[in-house]
């Protein structure tokens, strides 16, 4: 459904183009989000499971960084991947802020069955647009996400 906002043509182009870019992402995460509950995990669980599997153990406030949550978000998702004992925490003994999250044994078993599975849904749902628009659709994400990000907006 195109915006109602009856605005300037600059305006209007902007919130249609936006309008369609949230209408895909809700898609393509409801989509992704139903193969995970076969696993009872979240989005943002298995974006914290892969940051620590690709990239090692990491400061919790680093990791909600790197998943651009907040620190309360970021907390109440690790304190549901320990309930599970896919992930331990344990509190830097120098600077006690610092909390410190890595997988687990099982963590790291979860991720070695269910990655691969969640990379080919998400290429089987890309596979729409051909290597080129890939390319291209992620080349504008990066511009949008760079501006934000430089106006002091997230992103």
């Amino acid at each position: 459904m195109p915006t109602h906002y009856d605005g300037d043509q600059a305006t209007y182009l902007a919130l249609n183009t936006y309008i369609k870019l949230s209408r895909a992402t809700k898609a393509l995460w409801t989509q992704l989000g139903r193969a995970l509950n076969d696993y009872d995990l979240t989005l943002s669980q298995l974006g914290t499971l892969e940051a620590l599997y690709y990239l090692g153990p990491m400061c919790q406030k680093d990791l909600g960084e790197k998943l651009l949550v907040t620190g309360g978000n970021i907390t109440m998702i690790v304190n549901n991947l320990e309930k599970r004992q896919l992930v331990s925490r344990a509190r830097d003994q120098q600077d006690r802020r610092q909390v410190t999250v890595r997988l687990t044994e099982k963590g790291e078993q979860l991720m070695q069955t269910l990655f691969p599975r969640h990379a080919e849904q998400i290429a089987g749902l890309m596979g729409i647009l051909n290597a080129e628009e890939q390319e291209q659709l992620g080349q504008l994400c990066k511009m949008i996400g760079l501006q934000t990000r430089e106006d002091g907006s997230e992103g």
